[in-house]
């Protein structure tokens, strides 16, 4: 496996970690809004859901971007590969 290859794996594995940690921080502190002002659950659930939108849409765009560089990545290997030497006359 090369190093370019090593590095979008971790790229992909960057943007699930990135969309976890937004869900997970905006439930933390919606459970802090909740204890602190006592709102019962509705700073939990208001958070988390602005958690899973705002992680969804993060996700989605950096997934689009990421296939979109791949897919550059491979079309530039297939011209290379597919064009075939110039014959000598």
């Amino acid at each position: 496996m090369s190093s370019e290859q090593k590095h979008s794996w971790a790229r992909l594995y960057s943007i699930g970690l990135d969309f976890a940690a937004v869900v997970a921080g905006l439930a933390f502190l919606g459970y802090w809004i909740d204890r602190h002002y006592k709102t019962g659950p509705w700073g939990t659930l208001i958070c988390s859901v602005l958690g899973l939108v705002g992680g969804m849409i993060n996700f989605i765009r950096s997934s689009i971007q990421e296939t979109r560089a791949l897919a550059a990545e491979n079309d530039s290997q297939r011209r290379d590969t597919a064009s075939p030497a110039a014959p000598e006359e």
